[in-house]
């Protein structure tokens, strides 16, 4: 009979703090001795030169990300860092760029360092990432067989991004205690293939209290450009609690229903967090949980997450085409199934309404 362990994983290093970035031309020599970068052209002029590596100096080639993590992608780049024998990857910007980086180091089977320049998700932590199609949709989760090999975090670059993004990291953040109680609940899977550990569950319920204890602080830091405590929580929830709470507590409806969103083209230009913030709502309108309603409802007003389909693109849209979206969410691969009972596409549809009516009203 089989049976299921419970598991937890972690990625090998992790550093947070102003001036950070600086130690990445040690840490990359401590790894291997042929590197490759890759990041946006404006994280290559901007960010990059402050890390004080000096590309020819180091061995290290900068290559420019295309924008998608697509298998066009992750093969173009499979090809670059065969011909040049690239034995360390380093990926560095956003959720993306990380995601890409870090698939194209497994499948080379090479160590991946992750400098986030913006804490609008969890990925630079967890050993799974988000594959899309070249036109932006949803396509699949690739889990790697390690988490990376260290992660960078320097607050005085984020501290400088569009708030926007650290916005969007805490409604990514905000998903990971809910769903993580979930999986509690029925005893589901976590993504890293076991049951929770008490760590994982206590990670996940650390980075919603950090959220609610910090949120509009952090926000306020972030317009004003400036590196505070508030800042620094924020920035460790949305990037290390929120990473370690999914992958080691696991996942539910609010991922799903972000998955199924990724179908309508006009939640597109919408951020990751931004529509897993929506999720997290309709999944407590799923699963009854009135208690907790007006604390989480509060919580994205105060910060600016979405709490109505006009916040992710979809004010006036047919029940037709966001039963597209319930469908999806719906899938028999979808986590959504980790919630209690039987989940049907028809429920997930009444949830996203009903969230959304709640959040029309309370906006008056």
């Amino acid at each position: 009979m089989f049976r299921m362990f419970k598991k937890a994983v972690f990625p090998g290093k992790y550093v947070q703090g102003k001036g950070v970035i600086e130690g990445l031309p040690a840490l990359l020599a401590s790894l291997g001795d042929r590197g490759m970068v890759l990041a946006s052209s404006s994280v290559i002029g901007r960010v990059l030169p402050r890390s004080g590596l000096v590309p020819e100096e180091h061995g290290i080639m900068v290559e420019p990300f295309r924008g998608e993590c697509c298998e066009e992608e992750l093969a173009r780049l499979a090809g670059i860092m065969d011909e040049r024998e690239v034995n360390v990857m380093v990926g560095m910007g956003g959720g993306k760029t990380i995601d890409a980086a870090k698939v194209a180091a497994d499948r080379a089977n090479v160590p991946v360092v992750v400098v986030p320049t913006i804490a609008s998700t969890d990925a630079p932590t967890s050993g799974c990432a988000v594959l899309y199609t070249s036109e932006g949709a949803f396509a699949s989760v690739l889990y790697q067989r390690t988490n990376p090999a260290a992660v960078l975090v320097d607050t005085s670059i984020i501290a400088r991004a569009p708030v926007r993004f650290l916005v969007a990291g805490m409604g990514d953040a905000l998903s990971t205690w809910f769903e993580a109680r979930s999986c509690e609940r029925t005893r589901s899977p976590n993504e890293c293939g076991g049951l929770s550990t008490a760590a994982g569950i206590h990670i996940a319920r650390l980075c919603y209290d950090t959220l609610l204890a910090h949120g509009e602080a952090s926000k306020e830091a972030c317009e004003n450009g400036t590196v505070t405590p508030a800042l620094e929580h924020i920035v460790e929830a949305n990037i290390l609690l929120s990473g370690l709470g999914f992958e080691s507590a696991g996942l539910a409806s609010a991922h799903s229903i972000h998955n199924g969103l990724t179908a309508l083209e006009e939640t597109h230009r919408y951020y990751h967090g931004e529509k897993v913030a929506f999720g997290v709502l309709a999944g407590l309108h799923l699963t009854k949980a009135v208690a907790d309603m007006d604390t989480v409802y509060s919580f994205c007003e105060a910060v600016g997450l979405p709490t109505t389909l006009a916040d992710v693109g979809l004010a006036g849209v047919e029940e037709e085409r966001l039963m597209i979206a319930a469908e999806g969410a719906c899938a028999p691969d979808q986590p959504i199934h980790h919630e209690e009972g039987t989940i049907t596409s028809e429920k997930v549809l009444d949830a996203m309404l009903a969230a959304d009516a709640m959040g029309r009203a309370r906006k008056g």
